[in-house]
Order: structure tokens, then C-alpha cells, then sequence
């Protein structure tokens, strides 16, 4: 692709404190409008010297910032959420002309994320630990949870500003230093963030945004600096992820990809049902690892509920999302439409059903967007790779299952588990279903269970590598080290000598 370099925004680094302009000869990546096809800006794609860069400003500011108390750090996170509320219909521009995704939709992106940054501001009530008087012979017990270091955070090009606001926002109250390394398809949310931070009153070089593709990913986990990452994207990345930081020594938390079902029971209020695959399955053209691409009908409800689906599809506004009334937007880029497309021809070849068919969708005066309509499938087979893969898209899968057992053994066999849901009138089948379920997240007549900010974010199985879930007090444990401490204050005089047996009490 030939590009005018002096036509095109750059869009550059941010680095202890500052923006980063590279120079000329820098690696770049385009960043298009979605909605237009038209290229709005130029990335810089950082290489092992600028991770350097970053990884060491962050170790710079690192001790100062981990002494400074837990009240003030809340403090500057306080000032950050007002700053985010100012400004938050201009981060959502920026996301949906990045992205693609409806205003509406960016707008409730960024209010996910100021509610995280709300649950960080805790930090002192978060912080506090245990304490244990006189557990025998004078000694009182008592444990720590300290920062670890410089932690790294890689996020995906689906949410680009409320999955960093997952991460930066605990790993900063609890005293760590961060480095950012957003995707490179939607990059400029992520230095409106740096810009605001920075007015808050973060001390440079506490939190770093360094664009990039793989080689900076590699060089953020090969930097012996780095003492912890945290990853949001799919599986195949989250593994290598995983299994690469953890041999370094690391500590990771790296949530992949996922499969989401709905389980529509034969008691369901089955619009209410119909109403909640349509907004979850086509809601950000399904570019959500939360979306629900497989409805699971049960028993005797199938032909109704897809008489039901075929009937609002049409009804789906797909055009570009800055307008208001849009539904759906297009999807990322051209080369991920193409991806989607093969999906959906190899799911005719291998015999699911089409009754919606959303690969010749244009929309009037942006012939030029990567737009997709909703596209239906039903009859689908769990050895149907439409079935077992994620598609990241507009599409949705209806699988028939005779009754609730073979419901639950479907959603339980696939490999992965993110979330899932079910819709029923029962509540002994509701709570079964909750109780039975393998899988992280799961919704009751809720189809995209997205845990608030004090709760915490997670799958099961290979949709996520690591220990921990994402923010809430999980995402505490995961930026803390806990530290024990055992403390005696004896009368020297009292002193019995050394002592060569296991201490216990008596």
C-alpha cells in the first residue's frame, strides 16, 4: 500500500510523560475509518529500543510511586474519572471512527471502564490486609500486599478503551507503574487516556502507551523488567502469552477467545428471548468476546424462535455509527470482513441452514465501509467448524437440542468458556443450569453477563491462561504480592537462647 506520508495523521507513542513522535523511517500501520474504507491515520509500530524506552521510564518513576500512600494514588484516580466523565462523548467519538461500533455502544464502553477507574478509587479499603494479635509467645501476625513492579497491559482492538481501563487503573493504586500496548488497529483512545492520566497528577513515566504489532509484544515479554502482563485477545495469542511470560518468570493473566450460548428453554418468554440473541448476537457486528453467536434451542421452541429472529433482522439498522439511530456498524478492517465471509461460505458448504444472509449488505454513500448484515444459521452441527471456531462477527449459529441435559452437555463440551446464558420462566432450571454450567460468566435471562466492576471478569477452559480474572478483587490479588509478617518485641533480659524445635502454641 502506497501512502503519502505527509497526508496522513501520525499517530505516535506516548513515553514518560510525553507524546513520542518516531522518525520517518519508523515501521507504520494504517488506521482506517471502518464506516468509510478511507485511511484516517498512520501508527507507529514500536520496536524492542522504544519498549526499552517505556519499560525503563516506568521503572524510573516505580519507587517514588509505590511510596506514595494509597490515599493519594487514589487521589489521582479520583481526579482521572472526572476527567473521563468530561471527556467521555470524545473518547467515544474516537472509538467509532477507529473501531466502528455505534456511538451509543462506545459511549456505554467508556462508562464500563469509568466504572473500574470508580472501584480503583477504593484503593485505601482495597489495600488493607489482616492482623493478628498475640498469635503466641508475643508475636503478632500480621501480611502486606505490596506492589511488584512495572506491569505491561496488551488489549484488543474491540474495546480499546474499557479493557486497558481493566487493567492500568488497579495496577496504579496498587502502587505498580504500566506500560500500555493497545491494538494497533484503533490506537488514538489510548493516548487521550495517557493525556488525562497525566492531567490527573500521575507522575511520568507511571503509565506508557507504545503501539505496536508482535515485535513489541515479544520485546514487552522478553524485557526482564517487566514483571508482570496482562492480556485480552484470542486464545491462540493468549496462549503464547501465557506460556511465554510464564517462562520468563512472569506473572500472567492472558483471557482469550470464546464461544457464547444462549440456552432458550421450551418455558422462555421466547421475544424476550428472540430480542436478547438479536442485540447480543449483532450488537458491534459480534466483535465482542462476550457476544453470543450460538442459540441453543430446546425441544419443541426452535421453528418459532427462528420464525421470530428472521423477523427483526430486517429490521437491523446497519450504517455508519456516528449516526444515531444505527444498530450495527461495520466491522474492523476489510481483511477481517474477508475472514467472516469465508466463514460463512464454509458454513453452507458444510450444510447449516442459511436464513439470513448478510454478505452482499451495502449501505447507501459508504459503498467503500467493511459492512456486513446479520447473517442467520440454523441447523447448525457442534462438529460444524461455524460451530466449534470464533467467528468475531456478525453471525449467529442455532443449534436444536431435544432437552436441558444435552443443553448443558453441549455448552459444557465446547472448549471454550467465556460466558454463556439461559432463558427459562424456572427458577429450579435456573439455578441447575448456574450450578452445572462449566463456564466463567453465566447470565439468567441476562444474555451477556458482564461482571460489574466489583465483581471480576473471567472464563474457564481456554478462554483463559493465568490465575486470575480480570479487575475487581481479583484484579487486586493479580497486582499485589502478599507478604506475611511475623513480629516480637521480647525483654532482652527474658532471652532463653537459642531455640531448635518448631515454634507452637501451647
Amino acid at each position: 500500500m502506497n501512502i503519502a506520508h505527509s497526508a496522513i495523521h501520525s499517530i505516535g507513542h506516548f513515553i514518560d510523560g510525553a507524546a513520542v513522535e518516531p522518525a520517518a523511517a519508523s515501521r507504520r500501520s494504517p488506521v482506517f475509518n471502518p464506516a468509510t474504507g478511507a485511511i484516517r491515520g498512520e501508527v507507529m509500530l514500536g520496536d524492542a529500543a522504544v519498549v526499552g524506552a517505556a519499560v525503563a521510564a516506568a521503572k524510573r518513576a516505580f519507587p517514588k510511586w509505590a511510596d506514595t500512600s494509597s490515599l493519594n494514588r487514589a487521589r489521582v484516580m479520583f481526579r482521572f474519572k472526572e476527567l473521563m466523565n468530561r471527556h467521555h462523548d470524545e473518547m467515544a467519538r474516537l472509538i467509532t471512527s477507529e473501531h466502528g461500533k455505534v456511538l451509543s455502544d462506545a459511549r456505554g464502553e467508556v462508562m464500563r471502564g469509568i466504572e473500574v477507574v470508580e472501584f480503583a478509587c477504593g484503593a485505601p479499603q482495597l489495600m488493607k490486609t489482616q492482623f493478628s494479635d498475640n498469635i503466641g509467645g508475643g508475636i503478632d501476625n500480621f501480611s502486606l500486599r505490596q506492589p511488584i513492579g512495572v506491569c505491561a497491559g496488551i488489549t484488543p482492538f474491540n474495546f480499546p478503551a474499557m479493557v486497558p481501563m481493566w487493567m492500568f487503573p488497579l495496577a496504579l493504586v496498587c502502587g505498580n507503574t504500566f506500560v500500555l500496548k493497545p491494538s494497533e488497529r484503533d490506537p488514538s483512545a489510548s493516548l487521550l487516556i495517557a493525556e488525562l492520566l497525566k492531567e490527573a497528577g500521575l507522575p511520568d513515566g507511571a503509565f506508557n502507551v507504545v503501539h505496536g504489532d508482535k515485535e513489541a509484544v515479544d520485546a514487552l515479554l522478553q524485557h526482564p523488567d517487566v514483571a508482570a502482563i496482562s492480556f485480552v485477545g484470542s486464545t491462540p495469542i493468549a496462549e503464547y502469552i501465557h506460556r511465554e511470560a510464564g517462562r520468563r518468570g512472569k506473572r500472567v493473566q492472558a483471557l482469550g477467545g470464546a464461544k457464547n450460548h444462549l440456552v432458550v428453554m421450551p418455558d422462555a418468554d421466547l421475544d424476550a428471548a428472540a430480542d436478547a440473541l438479536i442485540g447480543a448476537a449483532y450488537g458491534s457486528a459480534g466483535e465482542r468476546c462476550m457476544a453470543i453467536s450460538v442459540g441453543v434451542a430446546v425441544g419443541r421452541v426452535a421453528d418459532e424462535l427462528v420464525a421470530k429472529l428472521k423477523e427483526r433482522i430486517p429490521r437491523l439498522k446497519i450504517k455508519d455509527g456516528m449516526e444515531a439511530d444505527a444498530d450495527m456498524g461495520p466491522v474492523v478492517t476489510e481483511a477481517h470482513r474477508r475472514k467472516i465471509l469465508d466463514y460463512i461460505e464454509d458454513g453452507i458448504a458444510a450444510g447449516a441452514t442459511l436464513e439470513a444472509d448478510g454478505r452482499e449488505h451495502v449501505v447507501p454513500d459508504r459503498e467503500d465501509g467493511f459492512f456486513l448484515g446479520a447473517t442467520l444459521f440454523d441447523h447448525v452441527a457442534p462438529d460444524m467448524k461455524i460451530y466449534r471456531e470464533e467467528i468475531f462477527g456478525p453471525v449467529l449459529g442455532i443449534v436444536r437440542v431435544e432437552d436441558f441435559a444435552e443443553a448443558v452437555a453441549l455448552v459444557n463440551g465446547h472448549e471454550y468458556a467465556n460466558g454463556v446464558a439461559c432463558y427459562t420462566a424456572d427458577g429450579a432450571t435456573a439455578r441447575e443450569f448456574a450450578r452445572r454450567i462449566e463456564v466463567g460468566m453465566v447470565g439468567i435471562n441476562v444474555p451477556i453477563p458482564v461482571p460489574m466492576a466489583f465483581h471480576s471478569f473471567g472464563g474457564w477452559k481456554r478462554s483463559l491462561f493465568g490465575d486470575h480474572h480480570a479487575y475487581g478483587e481479583e484484579g487486586v490479588r493479580f497486582y499485589t504480592r502478599y507478604k506475611s509478617v511475623m513480629q516480637r518485641w521480647p525483654d532482652a533480659a527474658a532471652s532463653k537462647g537459642p531455640e531448635f524445635t518448631m515454634p507452637v502454641n501451647k
